[in-house]
C-alpha cells in the first residue's frame, strides 16, 4: 500500500469523524477551550490568601490592590461562563448572541494579558507561549462569531474573500495554537524523542500553513490527549504537593489548545491556507 492510499484512507477516516461528530463538536470545542478559564476562576475562589499573597509579594502593591486584582480575575472567569451555541432563530437576538460572543472574547483576552504581566509569565518562554497559543484558541472562537455574523447578513456584499476579517483570524489562530507544541519538543538524542519531534513538528506546520488540516489537527488532538492524560495527571498527586496545581494548569491550558484544535476541525482551516488554495488550482 503506497503513501498516497494510507494518506486517503486517513482523510476518509478524519471525514467520517467529522460526518458523525459535525452537530455537536463546535459545542465541545468551546467547552475544552473555556475550561481553562473556569478551573482558573474556581482556583483563585479556594485559592484566594495564597494568590493575593503573591501578587503583594511580586508587586509590592499593597493588601487592598492584591485582593482588587484576585476579585477582577475571579469575576472575569467565573462570571463570563456562558457559551455562545446556535440556537437563535432571530435576527436581533442572533446579533446580541454576536455581541456577547465578542465580549466573552475581549473579557477572556484582557485577562489572559492581565495574568501574563501580573505573574511575569513574560519571562518563562514555555508559559509565555502556552498562553500565545491559547490566546490562538480564543481568536478561532471569535472567528467562528465572524461566521455566524456573515450568515445573519447574508447576501450583503463583502471585501475580498480571502482577506476576510475570519479568515485572517482563523490564520493568526492556526498559527499561535501551533506554538504549544514547541514546549512539548524534547531536545535529546534518544529515537523516540527525535522521531516525536519530526512528527509533531511536520504535524503542525501542516496546521500553521494549512495543508491537509483537518486531519492534521484530529492527529494532534489525539496526540495531545494522550499527553495530556499521561504527563499530566494531577489526579494522582496529592492535593497539597505544589507539583498538584502545576500538572492541574497544564492539564487545563492543554484542554483548551484542544478546544482550539477541535475548532479548526470544525470549521476548517480558513480562506488564507493552502486547502483553500487547492480548491483554485
Amino acid at each position: 500500500m503506497g503513501h498516497g492510499d494510507l494518506m486517503s484512507q486517513a482523510e476518509d477516516v478524519a471525514d467520517q469523524f467529522l460526518r458523525v461528530t459535525k452537530h455537536y463538536l463546535p459545542h465541545v470545542a468551546r467547552l475544552c477551550l473555556v475550561s481553562t478559564f473556569l478551573e482558573d476562576g474556581v482556583r483563585m475562589w479556594f485559592q484566594w490568601a495564597e494568590q493575593s499573597e503573591y501578587i503583594e509579594s511580586t508587586w509590592s502593591c499593597g493588601h487592598f490592590i492584591a485582593n482588587v486584582f484576585v476579585l477582577i480575575n475571579l469575576l472575569g472567569q467565573l462570571g463570563n461562563t456562558h457559551i455562545h451555541t446556535h440556537t437563535h432563530t432571530h435576527t436581533h437576538t442572533h446579533t446580541l448572541g454576536l455581541s456577547l460572543c465578542s465580549f466573552q472574547y475581549m473579557l477572556r483576552y484582557c485577562i489572559l494579558q492581565l495574568q501574563t504581566v501580573a505573574y511575569s509569565i513574560l519571562w518563562d518562554p514555555k508559559f509565555l507561549m502556552r498562553n500565545l497559543a491559547l490566546g490562538g484558541g480564543l481568536l478561532l472562537l471569535l472567528a467562528e462569531c465572524r461566521g455566524e455574523a456573515r450568515s445573519v447578513f447574508a447576501g450583503v456584499p463583502s471585501l475580498g474573500h480571502q482577506s476576510s476579517p475570519k479568515h485572517l483570524l482563523q490564520l493568526g489562530g492556526r498559527v499561535l495554537l501551533v506554538l504549544m507544541f514547541m514546549t512539548l519538543l524534547h531536545f535529546d538524542l534518544s529515537l523516540f524523542s527525535i522521531l516525536q519531534n519530526l512528527v509533531g513538528t511536520a504535524l503542525i506546520v501542516l496546521v500553521a500553513v494549512g495543508f491537509k488540516t483537518k486531519l492534521a489537527a484530529l492527529t494532534l488532538v489525539v496526540w495531545l490527549l494522550v499527553i495530556n492524560f499521561t504527563f499530566n495527571a494531577f489526579w494522582n498527586i496529592p492535593s497539597y504537593k505544589p507539583m498538584h496545581d502545576f500538572l492541574k494548569y497544564d492539564f487545563f491550558q492543554t484542554t483548551s489548545v484542544i478546544g482550539g484544535l477541535l475548532l479548526v476541525v470544525a470549521l476548517g482551516p480558513g480562506g488564507v491556507s493552502m486547502d483553500e488554495k487547492k480548491k483554485e488550482w
